[in-house]
């Protein structure tokens, strides 16, 4: 697969996977999540995924400071409905690092490992925010909300998305718009990956 050099320079994220260790997936049970991860679980790269990359990895350091977080040990609540906007997205990328799943999820071994029904959307007590991280073993819990805004788009990228989108661009436009778009996106990966005003949180 071929893409941008920046994705290999955003932040890894390292869990512990106790399912992973029990089924022989990894002897240690360590796995390290990368953005080309998020990607390609996403099909696409945009300010979206990048941000819900972001704050899973926010959440994460804040609930597990001095440890390595524990997959499938955190309950991701969302307040949008999972129909709403790019709540989908959002929740499919911190499912993928947290283990985080809704009804379809694993339901454990013996009363173990379940990772059905972590994830929940139309939460109330999200309040402001746009998601919350709880740990399932100490009810620690943080708030988090992207301000997308922190990062604007390259002027040129509107009008550029509009041609494209009617039939109208240049190949000469198409690249520029997807070079535009991904640099963007490096932004805020690369730049503002630690950024506290582009990820915005409340420990609770």
């Amino acid at each position: 697969m071929d893409y941008p050099a920046f994705f290999d320079q955003a932040p890894a994220i390292t869990m512990h996977d106790g399912l992973a260790e029990l089924l022989g997936a990894c002897s240690d049970g360590l796995i390290t999540y990368r953005y080309i991860d998020a990607v390609r679980l996403a099909g696409h790269s945009c300010p979206t995924v990048a941000a819900a990359y972001l704050m899973a990895r926010r959440a994460l350091r804040i609930l597990y400071p001095d440890q390595i977080p524990e997959r499938g040990m955190l309950q991701v609540s969302l307040a949008a409905a999972r129909e709403e906007g790019v709540t989908g997205v959002t929740a499919s990328v911190i499912g993928l690092i947290t283990g985080a799943a809704g009804a379809g999820g694993f339901k454990g071994i013996g009363g173990n490992f379940r990772r059905q029904d972590l994830l929940r959307f139309g939460a109330a007590e999200v309040g402001s925010g746009e998601l919350r991280v709880e740990r399932s073993d100490t009810g620690a819990g943080v708030t988090l909300q992207a301000r997308l805004a922190r990062v604007p788009p390259d002027p040129r990228t509107g009008a550029l998305l509009q041609a494209i989108l009617a039939g109208q661009a240049t190949p000469e436009q198409a690249a520029q718009f997807a070079v535009l778009w991904q640099e963007r996106v490096r932004k805020i990966l690369v730049e503002h990956a630690d950024d506290p005003e582009l990820i915005v949180s409340s420990l609770q």
